[in-house]
């Protein structure tokens, strides 16, 4: 009958427990001497060896000729142990006899003496899932045994053990195995058994196997190919994994955003009979080793997995941020941990990729992180070049301005370009002169002549007169702000701030817009904000912060602005109307008296 590799492999002694030897050492020294402990706790994870050293601990305290600590496995007594024909030897489950009936029994039977070796040995598997009066009736027997008695207790969550049992015990935690030592085992087991195993298949199992040689064993044994050798690709094939090459690839199309790209690699794979699970979990290894290489670059080198060569690793990690991996990787263990309860497997990884390629679609904080990381940096590089913003001044001297070459233009009204609507045409100017006071009622009147002498007016577009040489040039508006544009009457700010929401992130525009935190006054062509703290000042005096503002300001008030930041508060807001500037013409109260006497027709003024 045919036996797992796993059982028929499985250490006889002390020696041939791999990666262990700070146990085995002392367990062998212990029964060399005779100094032996009545009661024994084994702790680490599945496939560490804790049962096989228990078993063998209870072979070696009864062997009749034991070698260095070691049992002979020739004598009567480690052979029926091993057979279990000695009954005094007893393996217990503490998974089906949890209960305080199955401890006190234990305890009753334990006090007599055994029948065919010296000492009575229970080993107590998964020990943690006793109950609490359980563990209270093993209390007082595991803290005063007889002479011939000793408990090797084992378990995988030495947190659910209590203190009191704890205190009784000598506790010896076993490590998770190297993958080396992982993979020299397998080659040997291989070579044995006569199996094709090559190194880079006995590396891959021993990376698959996270710590535990047992796992490594029943992988093998799953991969067992009669009719030929077992490499990489037999082991991917055997198991339904995606592999190193695949995975590299994918993350890769998940750093560029390709998501069209990732969602055919993931087709092609479930297709192809891979496991979504599985290919989550690598992408998850990949995206950690990519993370641990950014954080730590030098020392980190050690707790990488190395499935991946150095050349992919530097590819991939050119692509992504520190922030960015954060955000795959706890997007990948999130799924990966809904996978169980999930009713559509396949629709959860496609979920989880588009979310992956696009950050914007993924709401956790993670994302939000990852967003706010590349913005930062594209800000920092130059990689969000600002707009340049036109004042409206300028925009109104550009288009009052015409070439010298450029004929006057005609009374009639445009004709309309196709590409503008018709209320963004160019409108003839109003008849009225700036400080008249027009009747509505004049509108339904014949036109009549004027009473007043006519005045000279000039061309509405009249051509820009060319500088002459050696003439200093003049500066537009746009550069130097004039007088009245200095400080504009009223508390412009937070209208300002208002128009900032959307234009900016929301972390930086709270501040903005909270007037307790942040005021804004113009002075001489500046654009001072007073922050109440300097860290509302670190937080909103950025480049591009500071860019959108002026934009923002520049648009409103009419000429170029510059934004500085400063901790303090704000002077008081100047209620002043603004003084009139120098080109406006002075208003003539006669003007106002000849509009008066047009609304009548019996009054006439010369």
């Amino acid at each position: 009958m045919y036996q797992a590799l796993y059982r028929k492999w499985r250490p006889r002694s002390f020696d041939d427990v791999v990666g262990q030897s700070h146990i085995t050492d002392t367990l062998k020294r212990q029964v060399a001497t005779g100094r032996l402990s009545h009661a024994y706790l084994f702790t680490g994870t599945r496939g560490t060896g804790k049962t096989t050293c228990a078993k063998i601990l209870a072979r070696a305290v009864n062997c009749e000729h034991p070698v260095d600590g070691n049992p002979c496995n020739q004598c009567p007594s480690c052979l029926g142990i091993e057979n279990g024909s000695i009954l005094d030897v007893l393996e217990l489950d503490a998974a089906s006899n949890n209960g305080v009936d199955q401890v006190r029994a234990l305890r009753d039977e334990a006090v007599y003496t055994p029948a065919a070796v010296r000492k009575r040995v229970y080993i107590v598997d998964e020990v943690h899932m006793l109950s609490t009066a359980a563990f209270n009736a093993l209390l007082k027997i595991l803290e005063e045994p007889p002479e011939h008695l000793m408990f090797i207790l084992a378990t995988t969550e030495l947190h659910k053990v209590p203190a009191t049992i704890k205190s009784r015990c000598q506790q010896f935690a076993f490590k998770r195995i190297l993958p080396g030592d992982i993979a020299r085992r397998l080659s040997y087991v291989a070579e044995q058994e006569g199996i094709g195993l090559t190194a880079e298949g006995a590396a891959l199992l021993a990376r698959l196997a996270d710590g535990g040689l047992r796992d490594a064993l029943s992988l093998l044994d799953q991969c067992v190919n009669p009719s030929g050798t077992i490499g990489e690709a037999e082991v991917l094939s055997a198991l339904g994994l995606a592999g190193n090459l695949e995975t590299a690839a994918l993350m890769e199309q998940i750093a560029k955003g390709e998501t069209a790209g990732a969602l055919e690699t993931l087709a092609r794979l479930y297709g192809a009979g891979k496991d979504v699970g599985s290919l989550l979990n690598e992408l998850s290894a990949l995206a950690r080793d990519l993370l641990i290489r950014k954080t730590a670059p030098q020392s980190g080198a050690a707790l990488l997995t190395g499935g991946y060569d150095e050349t992919t690793l530097r590819r991939l990690d050119r692509l992504l941020t520190p922030a960015r991996l954060a955000q795959i990787l706890s997007q990948l263990q999130a799924t990966s941990a809904d996978l169980s309860r999930s009713g559509n497997r396949r629709t959860d990884a496609e979920l989880c990729l588009i979310r992956l390629c696009d950050e914007t679609l993924d709401p956790s904080p993670a994302g939000l992180n990852a967003r706010l990381t590349r913005l930062e940096e594209q800000l920092a590089g130059g990689g969000i070049p600002a707009r340049p913003v036109q004042s409206a001044q300028a925009q109104q001297v550009q288009q009052t301005a015409a070439p010298a070459t450029q004929q006057p233009r005609k009374t009639a009204a445009p004709a309309r370009s196709e590409d503008r609507p018709p209320w963004e045409e160019e409108r003839p100017p109003l008849p009225e002169e700036p400080g008249e006071r027009v009747n509505p009622t004049d509108v339904m009147k014949p036109a009549r002549p004027a009473a007043q002498p006519q005045r000279t007016a000039e061309p509405p577009h009249q051509a820009a007169p060319a500088p002459q040489q050696g003439a200093p040039a003049q500066q537009t508006p746009a550069q130097t702000p004039s007088p009245a544009h200095t400080a504009p009457a009223g508390d412009f700010w937070p209208e300002l701030a208002a128009s900032l929401k959307g234009r900016i992130p929301m972390g930086e525009y709270t501040f903005l817009a909270n007037p307790a935190m942040v005021q804004g006054r113009v002075e001489n062509g500046m654009l001072t904000l007073y922050a109440e703290s300097d860290f509302t000042r670190s937080m909103i005096n950025k480049p591009g912060i500071l860019s959108v503002v002026a934009q923002a300001a520049t648009a409103r008030l009419g000429y170029q602005m510059r934004v500085t930041v400063t901790v303090g508060q704000a002077p008081p807001v100047s209620t002043a109307p603004a003084a009139p500037a120098a080109d406006t013409p002075a208003h003539d109260k006669l003007d106002d008296l000849l509009a008066f006497g047009q609304q009548f027709d019996n009054i006439i003024i010369k």
